[in-house]
């Protein structure tokens, strides 16, 4: 704390607190507010029911929600499993090598996800790879766009442990690949749980990328919300986004239960 006296302290606390609830609190509560007004012409909304949450738990809407779930756990998993092995193989190597992937994983970041968007359907709309029109294309999208989150989680928890685990292992005749499942990869469970976690949690919730590439038959909520908006249908648009926001802390709960069970293990 850089403050040591008690009313110092208090008033760090309470911008810290007024921060917050502008900021985060109050733009997210208006909008569940809003999924169930009827009309909102005053101060407070008026006509409040749940017609537009059931309209949002129905019809194109909820498959609109698998869309999202399915293509967030799928692009996450992708997502895991080749930021993890890119992680370890720059930490393994020698020279420049290592620094050069570590900029290659992390040029998405630096990249608009509409130019990654863009990208992906130019270079995916022609044979032998021929991806645009279906869901891959939209999967391929969101995988390159989280996988730079799921790389540095797990890189910053490499560099994090401690090397005295490996060189015991190996003193006691352990090859790399028996180190590497027995040792290194049990050590980074909750660096994998994490990363896991924020690649599904930034995948429910792309809409650039999205955009460019998805077809009718593959549409994540993000695009339907997004769609409503532009149609001036806000209380509706708000209903979808409460949705989406429980959906994406449901998976997260999901996700945080399996990682606290595989700790455990």
């Amino acid at each position: 704390m850089l403050f040591w006296t008690r009313r110092g302290r208090a008033v760090a606390w309470t911008l810290f607190a007024v921060v917050a609830l502008v900021v985060f609190v109050a733009p997210i509560a208006t909008v569940v507010v809003a999924g169930f007004a009827g009309s909102w012409t005053g101060p407070l909304p008026s006509d409040l029911g749940l017609a537009h949450f059931g309209d949002a738990l129905s019809g194109d809407n909820v498959a609109s929600l698998s869309v999202s779930l399915q293509t967030a756990f799928i692009a996450g998993t992708l997502a895991l499993l080749l930021g993890t092995w890119a992680a370890i193989a720059a930490r393994e190597a020698s020279g420049p090598v290592g620094r050069i992937v570590d900029a290659v994983f992390h040029l998405p970041i630096a990249v608009p996800s509409v130019a990654i968007g863009l990208g992906l359907l130019i270079s995916f709309n022609e044979k032998p790879l021929l991806l645009g029109g279906t869901k891959w294309i939209v999967i391929v999208a969101h995988t390159v766009l989280v996988l730079a989150f799921a790389f540095s989680a797990v890189s910053a928890a490499l560099e994090r442990l401690d090397p005295a685990y490996r060189q015991a292992a190996e003193s006691l005749g352990a090859g790399p690949f028996r180190v590497l499942t027995r040792v290194t990869l049990p050590l980074l469970l909750p660096a994998l749980g994490a990363a896991a976690g924020l690649a599904v949690a930034l995948s429910m919730g792309e809409l650039g990328a999205t955009v460019m590439v998805y077809p009718a038959t593959w549409k994540t909520l993000p695009v339907t919300i997004f769609g409503l908006s532009d149609r001036g249908q806000v209380f509706s648009a708000a209903a979808c986004t409460s949705v989406l926001l429980a959906a994406t802390l449901i998976a997260l709960a999901l996700l945080g239960r399996i990682r606290s069970r595989a700790e455990m293990r």
